[in-house]
């Protein structure tokens, strides 16, 4: 029952589109309506031409979408290369200052070495030049200690003089007695050798330093080894 209804209405619905087509052919006329049917079919294919148009105009935005996401990209890591660059110029300006402040660390260094070096040059050109005029003075003297003591004086190797004296020993007057005298660093007198040695000689060293007697030094080696020769001949 309920497909023979299905049917009706099936056939109902076609007898009125027909009937439809019927009064539109009426009202426009067969003319018309082909007018209209080809104007349906150019603004279908207008539309097709736009839509086309609009999709390469939508594929060429995307490639532009992605062209200016390639540069951006290539923007980010250029500034990732630049950032780099100057931490590492940072870096660099870091050490050269470093360096530079070592640099005049060691010319201030230098400068205070020249300057102790001045200083001693100095000190040891004083020094020098104390000792030679004491050589000085002591050869003035070799005459007077030749004369008085029976002493004789030579000057041998590293600005020494060497004190020899005779007329001690009474069974052997020639024999020597002798003592090699120096100036130290310090400009101070000193006894580098004695023959025959004496046990007083360092006594007499540092008496002559402190008082700068040089004739009385002289006077008391002298002495010393005179009473050596009598100790010895007793």
């Amino acid at each position: 029952m309920s497909n023979v209804k299905a049917e009706d209405d099936i056939t109902l619905v076609e007898r009125e589109m027909k009937e439809f087509w019927a009064e539109l052919k009426g009202v426009y006329g067969t003319e018309q309506l082909k007018q209209t049917l080809a104007l349906r079919d150019s603004c279908k294919e207008s539309l097709k031409v736009l839509s086309e148009k609009w999709a390469k105009k939508l594929k060429e935005g995307d490639l532009m979408i992605d062209k200016i996401q390639e540069y951006r990209n290539e923007i980010l890591q250029q500034n990732k290369h630049i950032s780099e660059n100057q931490e590492h110029l940072t870096e660099i300006k870091s050490n050269l200052n470093h360096e530079e402040e070592q640099k005049k660390e060691l010319t201030d260094s230098i400068q205070e070495l020249k300057e102790e070096l001045m200083k001693k040059k100095e000190v040891i050109s004083s020094k020098n030049k104390a000792a030679k005029e004491r050589v000085e003075r002591l050869c003035k003297s070799k005459e007077l200690f030749e004369e008085r003591l029976g002493l004789e004086i030579r000057r041998i190797h590293d600005e020494q003089l060497q004190f020899i004296f005779r007329h001690i020993d009474h069974k052997d007057p020639d024999k020597p007695y002798v003592f090699t005298l120096s100036i130290n660093d310090q400009g101070d007198y000193e006894v580098t050798s004695c023959t025959p040695p004496l046990d007083c000689i360092a006594e007499f060293q540092l008496k002559v330093r402190e008082t700068n007697n040089f004739s009385a030094f002289v006077a008391n080696i002298r002495k010393a080894f005179t009473a050596l020769s009598y100790k010895q001949s007793a």
